[in-house]
């Protein structure tokens, strides 16, 4: 048995550098240049999506202070219609006890003079009435 290498070892050794070589251009190279472009584009999608987050943020807290402002804005409406209106029903309170004190002063001023007028009245009647009362205690006519 020989332990010499012969000249095929020199032919295997070279077909193996030929096929590293030849892999190398055919396949890692191709498949290292997919990986390359892949980590930029994973890298790009990254600091996409984190300026989309901060945009997305950014326009959340705008929508806040614009909500915040508008509620403001809507509670001081609020406020100022609810001021106008008790100023209104105070108003239309004020109206209504005017009239009803000028209608209770017009009811008193006709109920005195109705009552002047029962007493006019009774005044003229009392020497008539006196009379029909005496007659009827005397049991005559009184003349």
């Amino acid at each position: 048995m020989n332990v010499f290498p012969d000249s095929t070892v020199f032919i295997q050794v070279v077909n193996f550098l030929v096929l590293i070589f030849l892999m190398n251009v055919v396949v890692y190279k191709p498949i290292r240049n997919i990986l390359a472009r892949r980590r930029e584009k994973v890298g790009g999608l990254s600091g996409d999506i984190s300026t989309a987050r901060k945009t997305a943020l950014e326009k959340e807290q705008e929508l806040e202070r614009a909500l915040a402002a508008a509620r403001s804005k809507g509670q001081k409406k609020k406020e100022a219609l609810t001021e106008e209106a008790i100023a209104q029903e105070q108003k239309v309170i004020a109206d209504i006890n005017e009239k009803a004190a000028t209608q209770l002063e017009q009811m008193r001023a006709k109920i005195a003079q109705d009552v002047a007028q029962a007493e006019k009245a009774l005044e003229e009647q009392i020497s008539a009435f006196a009379e029909a009362i005496a007659e009827k205690i005397m049991g005559r006519a009184l003349q």
